[in-house]
C-alpha cells in the first residue's frame, strides 16, 4: 500500500517553476531520499508533502487522502496528526527543557503525558538530559530531542530535512542508527539531504534537477 503518491506535482511563482511535474511514491514502511543541489526543488517538495505549502498543479495523496483538497487549517491537522517533521535547525523552544519540548508536540496533539514523553527521550538516549535546556545540549542532543518529539504521536511517516546537516561524523552516524531503528520497527521515512552517504541509507533515492525528477536510484 502507497502511503504517499505525488501525481504530476508543479509549483509555480509567477515565472519561477520550483517544481514541475513530479511524480513519485512511497510505499508504507519504506525508507526514501530526496537529493539534487540547492535550487532543484527539494525544500519546496518537502514542504508540501509536510502540509506546509499547496501545490499549484496536481495532487498529493496522503495516507489515501487528497490533502490538496484541504484547507490550511485541515493542512495542520494532517501535519499534527500523521508526520513527524525532523529540521535541520533543530526549531527546539530555547526555554523549554528537553522534556518540555517534547511535551509540546503531545500539548498540540491531544494530551500531555510526562511519563511518556520521558520514555521517548529515553529511547533517543537523552532520559539523564531530560531537564536540560537546548543551550546546555550538543548539536547531536538536539537532534535527538527533535527526534523523541516527532516519534511522540506516532506518525504514519517521518519526514526529515537535512538531519545530519549541522552534525559532526559521530553525531550523524548516531542520528542514522536512530533511524534505521525507526526503519526497522516499520516507520515510512523520507529524508531529505545533499550528503550522497546519507541517502545511501534508503532504499530509493529520488534525484531532482531544475525541479524536476531527474532520475531514480534504487540502493
Amino acid at each position: 500500500m502507497n502511503i504517499l503518491e505525488v501525481n504530476n506535482v508543479s509549483k509555480i511563482y509567477g515565472s519561477l517553476h520550483a517544481l514541475s511535474d513530479v511524480n513519485l511514491t512511497v510505499e508504507e514502511g519504506k525508507w526514501l531520499s530526496i537529493m539534487g543541489p540547492s535550487g532543484s526543488g527539494k525544500t519546496t517538495l518537502m514542504n508540501i508533502i509536510g502540509c506546509m505549502d499547496k501545490p499549484s498543479l496536481g495532487s498529493v495523496i496522503l495516507d489515501g487522502q487528497d490533502i490538496t483538497q484541504l484547507s490550511l487549517p485541515q493542512l495542520t491537522e494532517i501535519r499534527r496528526d500523521k508526520i513527524g517533521l525532523i529540521f535541520q535547525q533543530f526549531h527546539l523552544v530555547s526555554y523549554l527543557t528537553a522534556l518540555e519540548n517534547v511535551m509540546v508536540a503531545q500539548y498540540y496533539h491531544s494530551m500531555v503525558d510526562e511519563n511518556e514523553a520521558l520514555q521517548a527521550l529515553e529511547r533517543v538516549g537523552l532520559a539523564a538530559r531530560a531537564k536540560h535546556l537546548p543551550r546546555q545540549l550538543s548539536g547531536g542532543e538536539q537532534q535527538r530531542v527533535c527526534i523523541a518529539r516527532a516519534l511522540i504521536n506516532y506518525p504514519k511517516l517521518i519526514l526529515a530535512d537535512e538531519p545530519t546537516g549541522n552534525l559532526d561524523e559521530s553525531n550523524e552516524a548516531m542520528v542514522m542508527n536512530l533511524l534505521h531503528q525507526l526503519h526497522e520497527e516499520g516507520s515510512t521515512i523520507i529524508v531529505v539531504t545533499h550528503s550522497v552517504e546519507v541517502s545511501k541509507h534508503a532504499q530509493t533515492t529520488v534525484v531532482l534537477e531544475h525541479g524536476k525528477v531527474a532520475r531514480v536510484i534504487n540502493n
